[in-house]
């Protein structure tokens, strides 16, 4: 009976044996960095470092775009600005058909007009050097757009 225990206890060592080695092959192909969720960890992981570069480097352009557009927002506005002057003075030319005495320009005027060709000169960034062309900006009456 002694004899059948030990056969019995050696079988079931033998069997838990085995067991072990078929869980701890299951578990290294389980953990492989190139086929298993080690791999597929280790993807996701290459991944989101690939995100957050290009993330990184949309915000920089971004924030340049909106650098940019700050400064041609705030260039327009001072060209209006003197476009509005110019109308305003338009006033004191006299009409085609009255003769008007000659009148020498102030420098004044000769100093608006050279900051005016210093804004209508094409910057470094038109890369074709060719002067925009048109209508580029449209300024619309405000009291047009209040609600009654």
């Amino acid at each position: 009976m002694e004899i059948i225990a030990d056969i019995l206890l050696a079988a079931g060592a033998l069997g838990a044996g085995f067991y072990c080695l078929v869980l701890s092959r299951r578990l290294k192909r389980f953990n492989d960095l190139e086929k298993g969720v080690g791999g597929a960890v280790a993807v996701l992981s290459a991944q989101v470092d690939d995100l957050n570069k290009s993330l990184q480097s949309a915000q920089q352009v971004s924030d340049g775009s909106s650098k940019a557009l700050q400064q041609l927002t705030g260039r327009a506005e001072t060209v209006a600005q003197r476009l509005e002057l110019m109308m305003a003075s338009m006033h004191d030319i006299p009409e085609a058909g009255t003769a008007a005495p000659a009148v020498k320009p102030s420098a004044e005027d000769d100093a608006m007009a050279a900051a005016y060709e210093a804004d209508s000169q094409p910057s470094g960034e038109e890369e074709d050097g060719a002067k925009p062309s048109g209508l580029m900006f449209v300024r619309h009456n405000r009291s047009q757009n209040r609600v009654a």
